[in-house]
């Protein structure tokens, strides 16, 4: 085996990222900072969304950009993960991972049920998997939003798949994206939510992806300062001074004839000296001033006493024109109210326990207004209700 030579050495102790690197170009300091705006501002957004589906606080910290390794990953995590991979359809080409540790996704998919977190008990199924993966996809949504405005380009994500991984086996590639078997870029999360989860969120970038949205980031700031610069030179051009024609002798005054002294009329949409223009006060005087200066002519508004002895002009052949209205009977058996996840749990043969007593009268509504009570019949072969009450 070869012995490596003292400046590959130097190499890597000077700039230990590149270890293992090989080839694959890696993120300069100004693309790391920018990919942690990009997944700050889009985290904390997902983070709205996601307390409108736990009605919980859910805080996120400001992320940590680095570059990692499945090793790296495996490390770090001990137990299985659900590895949440998102795919980029429109605005970009690419994808990245969420990891998100067991616990954490037991406890969000109790919470989106109505439960209190606590119910964490057994592995992590298909109705997880499909929790957060509905979770993933609305908070996922709304950063691809959020990223949207920043590059100014429409983004949309396909939508997202989950697994459960086993952090200690190989890498499965037919589960989870090639890119991890290389280095790609690691944004650490801390996440909390109430006082039932604070831990580490991550979100995984292949390099390549990584690049492509900071070149977008950066095409859209150029071609913003391009046309601010634009519209600036527009605007000194519009401000220079123009030049003025050269003055003309000025004709000699002739004597004019002596009239009258009369007050000058005002031009057409002018004001007289004085007075206002329309809509604008004078400088120095509020409206209340203005007003009182003109004379209004304000008169007491006169009404006709009234005396009750209005003839009303309808009769019983008025009603004939609305008894073609359709209206919509609706008999309401009995209510009930249960959590998403009994509801979850309905299968054929599920018996649901109404509010009403057996023998009770059901409810006869019209177009959602209570009007009647009433027994169930048997008409031959169908249902029916007889009236027993009119509700007054």
């Amino acid at each position: 085996m070869d012995s490596m030579s003292q400046e590959e050495i130097n190499a890597l102790l000077n700039n230990p990222e590149n270890i293992g690197g090989g080839d694959e170009p890696l993120l300069t300091e100004e693309e790391k900072d920018t990919i942690g705006e990009i997944a700050n501002i889009s985290m904390g957004t997902a983070a709205t969304t996601l307390f409108s589906l736990v009605n919980h606080k859910v805080d996120i910290s400001t992320p940590v950009v680095t570059f990692a390794t499945w090793s790296d990953i495996c490390e770090q995590y001990e137990r299985p993960c659900v590895l949440i991979r998102i795919a980029y359809t429109v605005g970009l080409d690419g994808s990245n991972i969420l990891v998100l540790k067991e616990h954490d996704v037991k406890v969000i998919t109790d919470l989106m049920m109505g439960g209190d977190g606590s119910n964490t008990d057994g592995e992590v199924g298909e109705l997880h998997l499909s929790a957060i993966s509905e979770a993933m996809n609305q908070m996922m949504g709304s950063a691809a939003t959020s990223l949207s405005s920043m590059i100014n380009s429409m983004i949309d994500i396909s939508p997202p798949t989950a697994d459960l991984i086993d952090l200690q086996q190989d890498i499965d590639e037919s589960t989870i994206d090639e890119f991890l078997s290389g280095r790609f870029v690691r944004i650490a999360f801390r996440m909390e939510i109430g006082d039932i989860v604070d831990s580490e969120l991550m979100q995984l970038y292949p390099v390549s992806f990584a690049k492509e949205m900071c070149e977008s980031i950066t095409k859209n700031m150029k071609a913003d300062a391009d046309s601010t610069a634009t519209a600036a030179d527009k605007g000194a051009q519009n401000t220079a001074p123009q030049p003025q024609p050269a003055p003309q002798a000025a004709p000699q005054p002739q004597p004019a004839p002596q009239a009258a002294p009369q007050q000058a009329a005002p031009m057409m949409g002018q004001p007289m000296m004085g007075q206002p223009m329309m809509g604008q006060p004078m400088m120095g005087m509020d409206m209340s001033q203005m007003y009182a200066q003109q004379q209004v002519n304000v008169q007491p508004a006169q009404f006709q006493a009234f005396t009750g002895n209005v003839p009303m002009n309808y009769g019983p052949e008025n009603i004939d024109l609305i008894m073609d209205v359709p209206l919509e009977v609706t008999v309401e058996l009995g209510r009930t109210s249960k959590s998403i996840k009994e509801i979850l749990d309905f299968a054929p043969g599920t018996i649901i326990e109404l509010n009403r007593i057996a023998g009770e009268p059901i409810d006869v509504l019209v177009n959602g207004k209570y009007v009647a009570k009433g027994e169930v019949v048997i008409i031959e072969e169908s249902y029916g209700i007889r009236i027993t009450e009119i509700i007054k």
